[in-house]
Order: structure tokens, then C-alpha cells, then sequence
């Protein structure tokens, strides 16, 4: 067997490890053979880069169907005058639709995404899914407002679900803004247990202001949309702080975006010991409201982060490099190697995938990427990443 050896500047293992001029062993079927420091035997025989090696990365938040809408919506509408944009903008064009998405995976595999999971309201990603050779996982998302419908958008949901790949596939509240609290009540007892679950959270301080007061522009958003703003009843609380204890206790959640997520709320996780992970996509949050998400908050308080680039519709790249940087330029004292491990590791750990891909370890299949560019252990404006294998 033929083992393909890599070195470059350095090797992140993604297990918070960096081996400055190390290397990596990798068979013809990808698997880790070996991770050799400069202090090791290096074979002459090797593939010299220039750059920082890591393994695969993931992409725990994407909506692959809103690829065509790249450009389309102006930025820093707020979050309310971006979905009513989504909602009007969605395309009767599947052929434009695929399009778009085809070339968007095919974009993220070159730059080194070796997992995705991916919101969908449609089918129109199935065959994508099918012949890529990056593992999706499918949040077939539900949006029920109305008690009365519930079961309609639920059997909507499963019908969706049956075109993507059975354990691949999750049906998820889309939002605690967009469901009712009877629809998340009962989310387990319609879908069953042992689903994780991946839920848009605290996008905008709009959201907050819903549950608090009854106030603030998704008032609008309701009235847009047609649902009876008389039904919704405000308690004093944020969305999260209402919603959490609705969700099942024994269901992984991702909460995605968390831009106005306080210590408050993860005090509450807490003390309800509940399992969550926390995405961050602050590309999406700049484009949408113009605003990054209070990381360190988050980073300190020791919960689970992963990263994700939500869609195009709401970014300019599906780039995880991109958005390492974003966060970054923002919070320099959060380290480098923390931002891999949350590209890798813990996206991994999230889709339970960990004893496969997400870290370079010995006997693993998680992709090799080069991320090139960068000064030292810091992102540039010009770093870039693309695949090694």
C-alpha cells in the first residue's frame, strides 16, 4: 500500500493540537496512517505545501436551495425584510434553482467542506445530495404558527423527508419566531424521538422583543404573512428563555446564529440540562443586520461551537475561511486553534461523525485542507482553503 506523505507550515489536528513542519501519512482510500512531528523521520519522498494542513471541514448551517438568490437581496435589511425578500424571491425556476445549488457544492468540496447540514423546504436537492461527495445531513424544516394546521405541516415535512437519505435526514422547528409553542410542545410526540434538531436562534434583537413585549418588527412580519398578531402572547421573556423548555430533553439541538444570545440563556441550558450546540454563521449576521454575534459569551461560558455560512442568499461565499476570519477581525483573542476545532471537531462531535471525520487521528477518513494565505497562525484578507484529499 502506498502512503502519501503532506507537510506544510503546520498541521492542525483539529484536537487542539498544531505541529509546526510535521506530516501527515495518507493511504490511497484516505485513511490517517501516520502524523509525524518535524522531530520525527520524515520520508524524503513527500508532498511539500506551503500553508497550514487540517482535516476536512464542516458546515453545520447551509440552505444549498437559496443558492440562486445570490447578490439578489440587499444587505443589511434587518432579518424581517429578509425572509419577507426570501419568501416573495423563491424561485418557480427548479432548473435555475439546481443550477445554482450544483455549483455551490461543487465549490464548497473544492474548498475543503467535507460535511454540510444543510435546511431545505423542498426536494430540489435530493440528486445533488445523492452524487456529491460531501456528506449532507437534511433539517427538513417546519413553519407552523397556526395549532390548527400543525399536522398538516408536519405530514408536509415528512413527505419532503422521504426523498433524502434515511439517517441523513431530521425534520426541525424552522424557528421559535415561526412556530407555535403547541407545534415545539409536541414536536417529539409528531416526529419522534432521537432527532436532532437544528433551530434558527436569536437572529435579531427583533425576535427578543417579540417575546418580551409583543413589540418590534415581527408585528409586520405576522401582519405580512397573514397570521393574527391577537394570538401571539408575550411573557416577560426572550425567545429562548420561552422556548427551551419545550424542547424534548433527550433531542441534540443546534442553535443557529445566537446573535443576541446572553448568559442568561446559556445559564438556562444549563440548569435544564439540555444538550446544545451553538452555530455561528457571522458572515450571514453581517449581511442580514449588520452586527456579529457576542462570541466570547459563548467561547468562555465552555459550549459547544461549531460554524456554519448559512446561504447565498445571505452571504458572498459558502467559505468557512471566510467566516474564521470574520470572527477573528472581531475578537482576536480568540485563538486559532479554538476556531479549527469548532470548523472540525465539534461539527463532527454535533452530526456523530467523530469516530470518522473531523480531527487527523490515526485510522480516519476526514479529508485533508490547505488553508494558504495566512500569516503565521492568523487569518488574512487573502486566506483561501482548498483540498488535499
Amino acid at each position: 500500500m502506498s502512503i502519501t506523505y503532506y507537510t506544510a507550515d503546520y498541521i492542525a489536528t483539529g484536537k487542539g493540537e498544531v505541529l509546526k513542519q510535521g506530516a501527515v501519512g495518507i493511504s490511497p482510500q484516505g485513511v490517517v496512517t501516520q502524523i509525524l512531528s518535524s522531530a520525527d523521520s520524515i520520508p524524503k519522498d513527500r508532498v511539500k505545501l506551503n500553508g497550514i494542513l487540517t482535516p476536512g471541514l464542516i458546515n453545520a448551517h447551509c440552505h444549498l436551495e437559496l443558492s440562486h438568490l445570490k447578490g439578489v437581496i440587499p444587505k443589511e435589511t434587518g432579518l424581517v425584510d429578509f425572509l419577507l425578500s426570501v419568501t416573495k424571491l423563491k424561485s418557480s425556476d427548479n432548473k435555475e434553482q439546481e443550477k445554482a445549488a450544483i455549483a455551490a457544492d461543487k465549490a464548497m468540496y473544492k474548498k475543503g467542506i467535507q460535511v454540510v447540514g444543510d435546511h431545505v423546504n423542498t426536494s430540489i436537492t435530493e440528486d445533488i445530495k445523492k452524487s456529491s461527495p460531501i456528506h449532507y445531513h437534511t433539517f427538513v424544516e417546519v413553519i407552523g404558527l397556526k395549532d390548527d394546521e400543525i399536522q398538516e405541516k408536519i405530514d408536509i415535512a415528512k413527505d419532503i423527508e422521504f426523498y433524502f437519505e434515511e439517517g441523513k435526514t431530521s425534520i426541525t422547528p424552522h424557528a421559535f419566531y415561526s412556530c407555535s409553542k403547541e407545534l415545539i410542545r409536541n414536536f417529539k410526540n409528531h416526529v419522534g424521538e432521537d432527532n436532532i434538531l437544528s433551530i434558527h436562534n436569536q437572529e435579531s434583537d427583533e425576535e427578543n422583543k417579540l417575546f418580551r413585549y409583543k413589540k418590534g418588527d415581527f408585528l409586520r412580519f405576522y401582519k405580512e404573512i397573514g397570521f393574527d398578531v391577537n394570538k401571539f402572547r408575550a411573557n416577560s421573556k426572550n425567545s429562548f428563555q420561552t422556548a427551551l423548555p419545550l424542547l424534548p430533553n433527550n433531542e441534540k439541538t443546534l442553535f443557529v446564529h445566537n446573535t443576541f444570545t446572553a448568559l442568561a440563556d446559556i445559564s438556562l441550558l444549563e440548569r435544564l440540562g439540555k444538550t446544545g450546540f451553538f452555530c455561528f454563521c457571522p458572515n450571514a449576521n453581517l449581511y442580514i443586520e449588520g452586527t456579529i454575534p457576542n462570541v466570547p459569551v459563548l467561547h468562555y461560558g465552555n459550549q459547544k461551537i461549531v460554524l456554519g455560512t448559512d446561504s447565498l442568499a445571505s452571504n458572498d461565499d459558502l467559505c468557512l475561511v471566510s467566516e474564521m476570519r470574520a470572527i477573528q477581525q472581531r475578537y482576536p483573542e480568540i485563538t486559532f486553534k479554538d476556531l479549527i476545532s469548532w470548523a472540525t471537531t465539534n461539527g463532527a462531535e454535533f452530526f456523530g461523525l467523530d469516530s470518522e471525520l473531523g480531527s487527523l487521528e490515526i485510522g480516519k477518513r476526514p479529508g485533508l485542507v490547505l488553508l494558504k494565505n495566512m500569516s503565521d497562525l492568523a487569518f488574512t484578507d487573502d486566506s483561501t482553503s482548498e483540498r488535499v484529499v
